[in-house]
């Protein structure tokens, strides 16, 4: 492993940039921190569905993309690296194929809820989905390998898979939206 931080505050950033991994400074609102801080932000928002206790085996699952993620973020914060391979996605799809085999076809849209594993899942899944609108902004500007827009891509559909699966699980039920729900 690189540097251990052994100090935590350096100062260096109090001028409005960040280091990236390769050792280049770019300011902290640049779109490449932007997307690697989403990515961040979803790693701990799985951290609290964590903290919700799923299912043993779902646990372990989630445990394993958030060490994927951590790579992810990884690859964002060095331009040039490739840490994320095409089995990373294959894995996400077949999780996802899994867990959607069980569940009833949907015909409503879901509102966020069914408990507060499913809720948190919910929240993992728009947290996702910016990190993946902030990731193909940074792709217009420079190079990021489809591998990463990928997996984001096919994580935010798993994320929505697991939280119906929760929602199901908790007794809670999913929340559908109710078209009439002005009306009456």
């Amino acid at each position: 492993m690189g540097n251990r931080l052994s100090k935590i505050y350096t100062r260096t950033g109090d001028d409005g940039s960040t280091g990236l991994g390769d050792g280049s400074r770019v300011q902290k609102d640049a779109a490449r921190v932007g997307a690697y801080g989403s990515v961040d932000e979803l790693n701990s928002v799985l951290g609290m569905l964590l903290a919700a206790r799923p299912p043993a085996s779902m646990a372990a699952e989630l445990t394993r993309i958030q060490h994927t993620l951590f790579d992810l973020g990884g690859e964002l914060c060095i331009p040039g690296m490739a840490l994320i391979e095409p089995v990373d996605i294959e894995w996400l799809e077949h999780t996802l194929d899994r867990y959607n085999a069980d569940l009833p076809p949907l015909k409503d849209f879901i509102l966020p809820g069914g408990g507060m594993a499913a809720a948190t899942c919910h929240l993992a899944r728009t947290v996702c989905r910016r990190a993946e609108r902030e990731t193909v902004t940074l792709a217009h500007a420079e190079p990021v390998r489809a591998e990463v827009l990928g997996y984001l891509n096919r994580l935010s559909d798993l994320l929505f898979v697991l939280a119906r699966v929760l929602a199901r699980a908790d007794g809670a039920g999913e929340v559908l939206w109710q078209r009439q729900h002005r009306r009456g």
